[in-house]
């Protein structure tokens, strides 16, 4: 299922319009067009979306790092970029402080948490 950038995902949801759906593909115009990001975080979080969101359009490799972090699961990368290339981008970056779209827990809240055996809530 192809979304619009300027859809209203809230109006989707009400109609029944994302059950049963696996992939949902969210498309970068151009690069500084952010929507994409805005929309995947509001999938994953508001609308608990479980399927594979992918990113297609001016896809950018350093962009990739923040793509996953806003809920973006795959992305259609441009002609001539290698996945090794793709693949860097994550190895730069072992852990993030912040929650996020895949772990909506801060680190501390995370560490607490392990410390804790899990009991603690956050």
């Amino acid at each position: 299922m192809k979304i619009e950038n300027d859809a209203d995902l809230a109006v989707l949801a009400q109609a029944g319009a994302l059950q049963g759906v696996q992939r949902i593909e969210l498309v970068f115009p151009k690069f500084t067009d952010g929507r994409a990001f805005s929309q995947a975080v509001l999938l994953r979080r508001r609308h608990g979306f479980t399927g594979d969101i992918r990113a297609t359009g001016d896809v950018l490799i350093d962009q990739l790092v923040q793509m996953a972090r806003s809920g973006f699961s795959s992305a259609v990368l441009a002609p001539g970029v290698h996945t090794e290339a793709a693949q860097r981008q994550f190895d730069r970056y072992a852990a993030f402080y912040q929650g996020d779209a895949s772990q909506p827990l801060p680190h501390f809240a995370r560490a607490a948490n392990a410390q804790d055996g899990g009991r603690k809530a956050a």
